[in-house]
Parts: structure tokens; C-alpha cells; sequence
């Protein structure tokens, strides 16, 4: 108990995990490195109908330095368990979709306060994926060291425990649906919060522009006063060993129904800027440090998460088909890449 005590999210999600039900199933997906002969769990929460046709999956905490994204995460799977028990409606829509939760990629990390897990590993820039072309230095992958930040791992090595259970948690969960989703959340890039996609190692855009494009408008439809950018991540740089880049791929390979993973980048300059002691602190850049703060940023992102529940669930009515594909490929060449 007092190794979890030095990882409060993850005290926090055993809390959740300890109110599931029988409508939720969980595993451990991996152990990983904590103290000394002690471990710490990965844990993975799924509810829903395992045969649905639309699969969504929520995942925190890939860097262990950024605890507000498994905040969210574990935030949003405790109030989806709480209106379980008198929601019937939410019943309904679980019928039509598989929900995956990953709240902890990276619990290692997190007991260490470091961006990458104890082998000093990103997890972001572990696939075997290489960027097509020039990356920022460091920044978009290196192999230098593990020593410096954004290490890759030696070449031609296995993908870290995290990053390969994160991988075939994915697979397993939501490849091979008609319709899939993603959302990663993270923090620490500017001060926007932005929707990132694929891809992070090319320019080009990815085979399914056309459903993302129909994915943002059905947003922008529905949340007309949101305060999001929905861009690739290529608009901001290109990185070496992007999981989602890796994970998509393998979804394309088994060319089996349409699967989008979202990368949410929390503007955490916003927080600065209103508590600027928060950079002398090495969680301040990246985290709300502000109790009420925290707690503005987990309601300011439930109507998004609530929105992918949604968007998976009822795919069938607004994925683009026929002339439809065509219009929003155009359209999406237009705004996202004709600068390109």
C-alpha cells in the first residue's frame, strides 16, 4: 500500500476498479518494474458487448510525467461506472459498442515522475515505425541514450512490456469491428487543447481521411462552441516510433472495418500561465498543480470522451459512403493539407 500511495492515480483507479460490477471486466494486461521486488500493474477495464460492431478505447498515461490524462481517463471510466447502476440508457448503448480502458499505460514512470518508464524508454517513440522524413532532434526519437529524453530503445530490440501490451490490447479489442476509435490523452503542447491524428512519421495523409473528416464535422455539428484543433499531428512535427502510427497500420494490414486513434494534447501552458510557480515545478508544466483546476479540466473534456461513446456506437449513421467519401476527402485535402 505505500508503493500506491506514491502513485495517487493509481490508488485512485483501484478505488474505481473495486466498484465494478459484473457489466465490466478487468485484467492485468502486464507487470512492470516499481521498486525493488515490487511491481506495478497495467490495468485494463472493458464493458460493453464484446461482438459490437464499434469498439472505443480510452488510454492515460503513457507518459508517466503527464498525470492529467489518466485522470481524465479514470474520472470518466468511474462516472460511466456510477451510471451503470440506475442509467438504462447507457445499457443500451453498451449493447452497440466494446469500451476499452487503459487508464495507466506507464505506471513505472509515474512512480518515478519521468516522461519515460524505468528502462528509460518513451513509450511514444518505441514502435518499429521510422519517420519518412527529418524529425526535430531528440524530440522526434533518438537512440543515443537512455539517458536523454525521447529514447527509443536499441534498435531491432522487442517494444517495451507497456508499449507492446498497449499494442495488443488494441488489436485485440478493436481491430477487425466495422468501426473502432481511439483517444490517447496527454498534455503538454501550447495553449490549445488539440485532437490530434495520424499520421506522425509521413506528411501524407492516411487511407481513411475521408472518416475523420466526417468524424470532425458530426463534432463540430454537435458542439459548435468547442474549443479544440483537429489536425494531423504532422502539422507539428514528425516523430519516429508513434504507437498509434504502428497500431493503425496493423488495423490497415488486416483491412478489416475503419479504425481512427485520436491523440488529445491538453494546452498545459494554459495552466501555467495562471499559476506561473507551476514552472518551477517538474509536474507543473505538464499538470493542473490547483485542486479546483484539476477538476475544471476533467469537466472541460467529459463532453469530447461522451461524444466518442456516441460516435462509435451509432458509426452506422454518419461513416461516409459512395460520393460522400469522395466530398469529405476533398474537403479534407482543403483544410488540412493544402498548405502541405
Amino acid at each position: 500500500m505505500a508503493l500506491k500511495a506514491r502513485v495517487p492515480e493509481l490508488q485512485e483507479l483501484e478505488r474505481v476498479l473495486s466498484r465494478l460490477g459484473s457489466d465490466a471486466q478487468r485484467h492485468i494486461a502486464c507487470e512492470v518494474q516499481g521498486t525493488p521486488g515490487q511491481t506495478l500493474p497495467l490495468h485494463v477495464v472493458t464493458l460493453g458487448n464484446p461482438h459490437a460492431d464499434a469498439g472505443v478505447a480510452y488510454v492515460g498515461g503513457v507518459h508517466g510525467l503527464e498525470r492529467i490524462g489518466s485522470a481524465v481517463v479514470t474520472a470518466w471510466l468511474d462516472s460511466l461506472v456510477s451510471r451503470l447502476e440506475w442509467d438504462s440508457s447507457l445499457h443500451q448503448l453498451l449493447e452497440r459498442v466494446r469500451v476499452v480502458f487503459i487508464p495507466i499505460v506507464n505506471p513505472g514512470g509515474m512512480l518515478r515522475g519521468t516522461r519515460a518508464n524505468p528502462q528509460g524508454v518513451d513509450l511514444m517513440r518505441n514502435a518499429p515505425v521510422d519517420a519518412l522524413d527529418a524529425v526535430p532532434f531528440l524530440v522526434g526519437g533518438q537512440r543515443i541514450s537512455a539517458g536523454l529524453p525521447w529514447y527509443r530503445g536499441r534498435l531491432g530490440e522487442p517494444m517495451q512490456p507497456e508499449s507492446a501490451a498497449l499494442c495488443d490490447v488494441v488489436q485485440r479489442e478493436l481491430h477487425g469491428r466495422k468501426f473502432s476509435l481511439a483517444l490517447d490523452c496527454h498534455s503538454g503542447f501550447g495553449m490549445r487543447d488539440r485532437i490530434w491524428f495520424p499520421m506522425a512519421h509521413r506528411r501524407q495523409p492516411i487511407a481513411h481521411l475521408a472518416h475523420l473528416h466526417a468524424l470532425n464535422d458530426i463534432f463540430e455539428q454537435s458542439n459548435n462552441h468547442h474549443h479544440y484543433v483537429f489536425e494531423p499531428q504532422s502539422r507539428q512535427y514528425l516523430a519516429h516510433g508513434d504507437l498509434w502510427d504502428y497500431s493503425y497500420m496493423q488495423a490497415c494490414e488486416a483491412g478489416q472495418g475503419v479504425f481512427l486513434p485520436l491523440t488529445l494534447e491538453m494546452g498545459s501552458w494554459l495552466w501555467v500561465r495562471k499559476n506561473p510557480r507551476q514552472l518551477f515545478s517538474r509536474h507543473g508544466i505538464f499538470n493542473p498543480l490547483i485542486e479546483h483546476r484539476q477538476q475544471r479540466v476533467l469537466r472541460r473534456h467529459f463532453a469530447l470522451l461522451d461524444f466518442t461513446l456516441r460516435a462509435a456506437a451509432s458509426a452506422s449513421a454518419w461513416l461516409p459512403e459512395g460520393d460522400a467519401l469522395q466530398t469529405h476527402r476533398a474537403a479534407a485535402m482543403q483544410r488540412w493539407y493544402a498548405r502541405t
